[in-house]
């Protein structure tokens, strides 16, 4: 049967978010269960072998704290104390560990729209040296732009993870790729209404992931990411034989000047 979002989905983070408090959510605990952790186990079964045919070691694991994060919020470094989200995040990840530093695919259900992505969040310490360097470097940073190229080609997706206000020191803040400086995580991601939640199937999701030109752009962003950063810069010739993301998936590109299957 194919997946939808039921109605009680919504309806549970339109609630939630008018009644953030413990005692509200305790009295609605069957809801949570129905529309929140039940919805989130059957869309994890349902897309994890859809995504291991992109990336056939990306982790789908349909639990609490595994592809489906936890309703409760960390409040305690924030101002804001409300107890949970309003949202529900599924976070398919590559690699041993679970995190936002990892790379992965994910989707955010709201009682209104969904947002649908693929990359890595945040770098951390080692990457983020790394990912810089192959920036500034002529060849891997052309290679960068072409990928890209190709994300905002592909669809109506948005390139995301600029969160600097300044180019970091120690990099020249006139360079021509100055703009990726600013990035401390890279990732595409695109905005659809609800409603395609609640249709059998999620045809924009299915179609995203599965079309080629789908396959392409992510294949040709993760296939720049595991040549030029995580792999400490190989040359074009030798990328198709590297394992990107743990995934192992020869890349899908067919018209990129970085990818020697061109």
């Amino acid at each position: 049967m194919a997946f939808s979002f039921p109605a009680e989905t919504a309806a549970f983070l339109t609630d939630i978010a008018r009644n953030n408090e413990r005692d509200w959510f305790e009295a609605n605990r069957g809801r949570y269960d129905a529309g929140y952790v039940e919805a989130g186990r059957a869309f994890v079964d349902e897309m994890g072998p859809r995504l291991r045919a992109i990336s056939p070691r990306v982790n789908a694991v349909p639990r609490i704290n595994g592809s489906i994060s936890r309703i409760n919020r960390d409040t305690r470094f924030s101002k804001d104390k409300t107890p949970y989200k309003d949202h529900l995040d599924l976070w398919f990840w590559h690699g041993d560990k679970r995190g936002w530093d990892q790379p992965g695919f994910y989707l955010r259900v709201t009682a209104d729209k969904l947002y649908l992505g693929s990359g890595m969040h945040v770098f951390n310490k080692e990457l983020i040296v790394k990912y810089r360097d192959a920036v500034v470097d002529e060849r891997s940073g052309k290679a960068l732009e072409a990928a890209v190229a190709m994300v905002e080609k592909a669809g109506p997706y948005t390139v995301g993870g600029a969160s600097r206000k300044t180019v970091p020191r120690g990099y020249n803040a006139d360079h021509k790729r100055a703009g990726y400086l600013l990035h401390e995580g890279l990732y595409a991601g695109l905005e659809m209404p609800f409603s395609v939640a609640a249709k059998p199937g999620l045809p924009m999701w299915r179609k995203r992931i599965s079309a080629r030109h789908g396959r392409s752009a992510n294949g040709c962003s993760m296939r720049w990411w595991a040549g030029s950063v995580r792999y400490g810069g190989f040359p074009p010739g030798l990328v198709p034989r590297i394992r990107w993301g743990e995934g192992g998936t020869p890349c899908p590109c067919r018209n990129s000047t970085h990818c020697s299957r061109a």
